[in-house]
């Protein structure tokens, strides 16, 4: 269900594309900027783990400095049958972890000095298979891509508005559905973009869960580290945390900042409902 959904927002955040390409008309500046922002994320595709990595100050472990983390990834990973990814490790009290990597190859698992102090064996063990979930099931990519498309979208928004302050004149034949044409563009599409970059985020965490709850064999411990890592982000903000990067992390680092979001600007689901179907996978 998670993946049926991820490729109908997928599919409608292509559609969405199509129709401001179409509001907006056949400039050249259009296809230009889509040249931009394809590059900019093929970069980010490519060095976007080495670039997170650096910002939360992670560092490399091996089986000599952190063995019991290091076994457990590897033989998590051994169960998933799926490479070793490289580990990490953020000097950080706050519980938290993430996933990167452009793919299993190349996959990174990295969690807080915080998390495995504040989570037993088995909870550490379904949060690792929760993150090794994201290298498995490839969410780097697919993050890739509607990154890519939700950010030709922005550009395109942008670039209209600018035309339409300097008033740039695009003739009779590309005028794009004048004002409404002007308004979808700038105001609309952004914003549904945005909305459906968020639904994939939310149903590729939904699949993480399951699929780690697989890995590891007790969906409630994954579970029981989600309501504990959501206690203490309430608590306590992770300085290094950016909105640019809060999506990879298992629970939201900012959770604590601004009070209550509507669900729908939200990245992650709610724990409530991640615990809740977490639990009938226990029961099945």
């Amino acid at each position: 269900m998670n993946t049926l959904k991820t490729t109908v927002l997928l599919a409608a955040l292509t559609g969405l594309l199509v129709a401001v390409g179409g509001a907006f008309g056949g400039k050249s500046g259009a296809t230009f900027m889509l040249l931009i922002s394809l590059a900019m994320n093929f970069g980010s595709y490519w060095f976007s783990d080495k670039i997170v990595l650096k910002m939360y100050n992670a560092r490399p472990v091996n089986p000599d400095q952190a063995p019991d983390l290091y076994n457990m990834v590897a033989g998590l990973a051994k169960r998933a049958n799926m490479p070793m990814p490289r580990v990490y490790i953020i000097d950080t009290d706050v519980p938290n972890a993430f996933a990167t990597g452009r793919n299993p190859e190349n996959g990174v698992v990295a969690v807080t000095t915080g998390i495995m102090r504040a989570l037993n064996y088995e909870e550490l063990a379904g949060v690792v298979a929760h993150e090794l979930a994201h290298i498995k099931n490839r969410d780097t990519l697919i993050s890739t891509v509607v990154a890519s498309i939700a950010g030709v979208i922005s550009w395109i928004g942008t670039m209209a508005q600018w035309a339409a302050i300097l008033g740039t004149n695009r003739g009779d034949e590309d005028d794009g559905g004048g004002i409404g044409g002007l308004i979808f563009t700038v105001v609309v599409a952004p914003l549904a973009a945005t909305l459906i970059q968020l639904g994939i985020s939310r149903s590729r965490e939904y699949q993480a869960d399951q699929t780690g709850g697989d890995i590891s064999g007790n969906p409630l411990a994954l579970a029981s580290a989600l309501q504990k890592i959501e206690h203490y982000a309430k608590h306590a903000v992770m300085q290094q945390a950016t909105p640019a990067t809060s999506h990879m992390f298992i629970i939201n680092p900012l959770s604590g900042i601004g009070g209550t979001i509507s669900s729908l600007f939200s990245t992650h689901p709610s724990t409530a409902q991640r615990v809740a179907k977490l639990q009938q996978q226990a029961r099945r």
